[in-house]
């Protein structure tokens, strides 16, 4: 039996559960084409140490491999632009920058709990299976929230929401429900490579492609061991993950701010003293950072790249303050 639900009331429940926006694609596979630019982006290397990625290449351009009988997928985003965050502190010890998605709780959590809530929300009196899944699936989730209508993939390789820009956490519901489809979104970036331009390294290549053994973010994230010289010298002020192509973006700049306040937001992470971050232990580290997704990275890291940034110039007094 097929269960059928009305997507536009789906929508509501998700947008009153404290999601920004929400769309509907079918679980069928994904057009041949993603599949195809990911196998060619792994085999070029550009995937640097994240292994995990080319593991069950299949099952993340195919929703119903997730989920035996699935039908639908309702994607859901979660804005989280800041109202503000502190300006660089111009006196004191040098600092480093955490990006903005880590001055928030863990979003994995957030995301997860209120999609499982949407799953039973959804359930009435007829029995329906799904399963929650955040960027820890394997799911291309950019590409399947694009084919629900919920923004286009920019040359930062981010999913560009029309209003809320680049800074959306994605999350999905793969359901056995049949629930109607939204149609793909259109648009994109045009002739802007302001993100391109913006990059400190040259991780992204005007082809499209992002290149992670040159990206800060994954260097700063996920990179284990030291890192290399010439790209060390690139990270200026960057302790934590990289935010410049998603910064340089116009919809970032013209998207709203969050509003709401069901999402824990610390905005004194945002600069920490780089002479005491190299220094820090496990407990000091568990102190500034429980609760949120920096601890995926852990204090090893942490220290490492602090140490880089005070061999860079992130301590330049003449640098223009970060607002």
């Amino acid at each position: 039996m097929i269960f059928v639900l009305d997507a536009a009331r789906v929508k509501e429940t998700a947008l009153s559960l404290g999601f920004d926006a929400a769309g509907i694609t079918s679980a069928l596979p994904l057009e041949a084409a993603h599949e195809k630019h990911f196998r060619d982006w792994l085999a070029a290397g550009c995937a640097a140490s994240m292994e995990y990625l080319s593991r069950r290449v299949e099952m993340r351009f195919d929703p119903g491999r997730l989920l035996a009988g699935a039908r639908s997928v309702v994607c859901v985003a979660v804005a989280y632009k800041p109202a503000s965050v502190p300006s660089r502190p111009t006196r004191g010890e040098p600092c480093g920058r955490v990006a903005v998605y880590g001055l928030y709780d863990d979003y994995h959590g957030f995301i997860r709990e209120r999609l499982r809530r949407l799953g039973r929300a959804m359930g009435g009196r007829e029995e329906h299976r799904f399963r929650a899944c955040v960027d820890t699936a394997p799911l291309a989730e950019r590409a399947l929230a694009q084919r629900a209508g919920l923004g286009f993939i920019g040359k930062n390789r981010l999913l560009i929401h029309p209003r809320f820009g680049p800074q959306v956490f994605l999350g999905e519901l793969v359901t056995t429900a049949a629930l109607e489809p939204d149609a793909p979104a259109e648009g994109g970036c045009g002739d802007c490579r302001l993100c391109i331009d913006a990059c400190p390294t040259g991780a992204l290549r005007p082809d499209g492609t992002l290149d992670a053994r040159r990206c800060v973010s994954y260097l700063t994230g996920e990179h284990d061991g030291p890192i290399d010289a010439e790209l060390s010298g690139r990270l200026g002020d960057a302790l934590y993950r990289c935010e410049r192509c998603m910064e340089a973006c116009p919809y970032a700049r013209r998207a709203p701010a969050r509003t709401r306040t069901d999402f824990g937001f610390h905005p004194e992470r945002r600069w920490l003293s780089l002479p005491e971050v190299a220094r820090w232990s496990p407990a000091d580290f568990d102190r500034v950072f429980a609760g949120s997704a920096v601890t995926w990275t852990g204090v090893e890291r942490l220290r490492r790249n602090a140490a880089c940034c005070l061999k860079g110039s992130s301590h330049d007094r003449r640098t223009p303050a970060d607002g």
